[in-house]
């Protein structure tokens, strides 16, 4: 008689690659401040997360493809184009009449968590749920990850400031990834394969700027800010991708934050020093929203879909009903 093996299913944290690293880093800080400070290749590893930031765009821009089918790249485009739209609205509403404080939220951080999302959760769930322009669509929505909208927004709205240089300088290793990915595919499967490498040390270092009290306080604020993203944010792109021809499924599949959100507060502080103060809580705030969106959007899609078949087995119902009398 064979035997019947069992798989273990295994337990996995939602944003796992971020949170654990981040994790350790903050408890060094916490608890070991002394140990970040004897220099060698320690030091700049943890206090240098403007050079790591840098690398990440750069492998950032590896991921993205200048290729997309014209239907794709009108969902994608609409999607994401209302994502950045509705997060740079709830931004400016939180910085300019709230005093860029709703219930400990900036709008750093709303726009930093809100205007890109998790793209490889997105690819995953429209091959579920979606279709094939819906997974097409990955190709445009992509290109909103980076710190930049967030970067732009802020400072054409006088919320901070920096000059056009500053800013071409933070997009440059991005761009200049791209390029080199699209030119030459075997840069772009070696950066594509180092992207999650690059997540993990990004996080330790900036682990390594917060204590366990600047994560509480973000973490409690950062529930909040993923329910955010996720309902009011989805609720948006999945009337706009109806609006438009879709299903809803890319709309709601687009509803997360991106993991390289966490690097956007180190990224804008590095050029406007007013928001140093608030680097770490926003840092912690985004990686909550990070963590949460992981677990409401995969939800939030797979009821649009249930909703979608329900509604196509009931017409199809009727259809069957109407024939069968008409006959």
């Amino acid at each position: 008689m064979a035997e019947t093996i069992k798989k273990k299913k295994k337990f996995s944290i939602p944003g796992g690659n971020i949170i654990i690293p981040m994790f350790i880093g903050a408890t060094i800080n916490s608890f070991f401040p002394g140990l970040l400070k004897i220099g060698g290749f320690t030091t700049p590893l943890a206090t240098g997360s403007g050079a790591l930031v840098g690398a990440f765009l750069f492998v950032i821009g590896g991921t993205i493809s200048f290729k997309s089918t014209p239907a794709a790249a009108k969902r994608g485009g609409t999607i994401i184009l209302t994502k950045v739209a509705v997060s740079i609205i709830l931004g400016l509403i939180v910085g300019k009449l709230l005093n860029d404080n709703f219930l400990g939220l900036s709008a750093l951080a709303i726009i930093g968590a809100m205007s890109g999302a998790n793209n490889a959760m997105y690819a995953g769930i429209v091959h579920d749920f979606g279709d094939e322009v819906d997974e097409g669509a990955v190709g445009i929505t992509i290109l909103s990850v980076g710190p930049y909208v967030t970067m732009i927004a802020l400072a054409s709205s006088g919320l901070a400031s920096f000059s056009l240089v500053t800013l071409l300088a933070t997009i440059l290793p991005l761009l200049v990834g791209m390029i080199l990915a699209n030119l030459f595919p075997a840069v772009k499967k070696i950066l594509t394969d180092g992207m999650n490498a690059s997540i993990v040390v990004v996080g330790f270092a900036l682990g390594c700027s917060m204590n366990f009290s600047q994560i509480f306080v973000g973490g409690v604020s950062g529930i909040l800010l993923g329910v955010v993203v996720t309902l009011i944010g989805g609720a948006i792109t999945i009337w706009t991708d109806r609006l438009t021809g879709g299903s809803g499924v890319a709309g709601a599949a687009i509803s997360s934050t991106a993991g390289a959100a966490m690097a956007t507060p180190a990224a804008l502080s590095a050029v406007d020093a007013s928001y140093k103060a608030i680097e770490a809580t926003a840092t912690a705030q985004i990686t909550a929203a990070v963590v949460v969106t992981a677990i409401l959007t995969p939800m939030l899609t797979a009821w649009v879909a249930k909703r979608n078949k329900n509604r196509a087995q009931k017409k199809e119902s009727v259809v069957q009903t109407e024939s069968h009398i008409n006959g």
